[in-house]
């Protein structure tokens, strides 16, 4: 049985997380505060650490600097879980070593799969992990990039940024394949149209998101097109460098295919949404996905084109304006020009 070490200041939510762990077959031991916390990793070598961010005493970034220092827990996987959700909040906790960030609430299902995938990649590594020091290659700049966090940082240290409004072409389906794409600002929907025409959203991006990868050793055509939803800045790095770092470090290579392999899910989640769900229920599943992209808290207005609405649903432009009519007739929505308001947060989410 893994044992997982829950770092958390607030006693409702430590106990109820603890008790969701346990239900989930993991071994649970808890500590209130960060000094705390640091004793337990290394008394107990948990198999993973799940560490709030905001803590009296000492915070998540100086618990994950601590185990760092020590060679018995340098190793042990590390999860933030936080209700900070700015993109500097994220990236300084990933520069500091984490392996996830999770923002409150969350759901159950969030939590486990992160430990899960968590868990097994430290499992995979430790397997592949024999390879004698001495018959490592030397060292070069690209060896230091071993997460998916030292991957972005490499990219804006060395790419080109690229800014675009709203409604440019980022790439064209069918184009050469050159270069991948880091989002430093902004918001970009890649599509692909049908026989008839008709725009299909295949994927919505947002900031810190990396795209744009089809074939890393082949010379394929991007199979879609991409197209900024609203002001945006992109760092591009070319396919042939973004190759010679996955050749010389493999746990990046890891990171990647675990990305593309979320990527798949999301698609597949989207089909069968398209399938078997309401026009109502794509509406206010697709609202729901766009505040959280574009990281606005419940009270904040979103402002986003029907077209992209309906394009991300699946649904004709004039259906999606008949659902947006409908809910705001229930008081779920408000509605001011293209900004969209979500009033009723639990009600939006049980639409059928």
């Amino acid at each position: 049985m893994n044992k997982v070490l829950l770092i958390e200041d607030d006693v409702i939510l430590r106990e109820n997380t603890a008790e969701l762990l346990e239900l989930s077959h993991y071994d649970v031991i808890t500590a209130p505060n960060g000094k705390v916390g640091i004793e337990m990793a290394k008394n107990n070598l948990p198999d993973i650490v799940v560490c709030d961010i905001m803590m009296p005493l000492l915070d998540g970034y100086g618990v994950l600097e601590a185990l760092a220092e020590n060679s018995n827990t340098k190793h042990i996987p590390f999860i933030f879980l936080s209700a900070k959700t700015e993109r500097k909040d994220v990236r300084k906790g990933m520069d500091l070593g984490a392996d996830d960030y999770i923002t409150k609430p969350f759901e159950e299902d969030e939590l486990i799969s992160a430990i899960e995938s968590r868990l097994a990649k430290a499992s995979i590594l430790k397997d592949k992990n024999t390879i004698v020091e001495a018959e490592k290659p030397v060292s070069t700049d690209n060896d230091e990039i071993r997460t998916l966090n030292d991957l972005k940082n490499f990219f804006e240290d060395n790419g080109e940024e690229i800014s675009y409004s709203q409604g440019d072409l980022v790439y064209e389906e069918g184009k050469n394949s050159n270069n991948i794409y880091l989002i430093s600002k902004g918001l970009v929907k890649c599509h692909k149209l049908d026989e008839q025409g008709k725009s299909l959203t295949t994927a919505v991006y947002k900031e810190d998101d990396l795209f744009g990868y089809t074939s890393f050793t082949q010379n394929t055509t991007y199979q879609e097109t991409a197209t900024a939803i609203q002001e945006t800045t992109l760092i591009s790095l070319s396919k042939s460098e973004l190759k010679n770092i996955l050749t010389s470090n493999h746990n990046i290579t890891l990171e990647l295919i675990q990305l593309l392999s979320e990527d798949l899910t999301g698609v597949k989640d989207q089909l069968l949404q398209m399938a078997y769900s309401s026009v109502k229920k794509r509406a206010a599943t697709t609202i729901l996905m766009f505040a959280e992209k574009l990281n606005k808290k419940p009270e904040e207005a979103i402002r986003i084109s029907r077209n992209d609405l309906a394009s991300v649903a699946g649904i004709a432009i004039e259906s999606l304006i008949r659902a947006l009519s409908g809910f705001k007739d229930m008081g779920i929505i408000e509605i001011e020009g293209r900004n969209i308001k979500i009033l009723d947060l639990n009600q939006l989410k049980s639409i059928h």
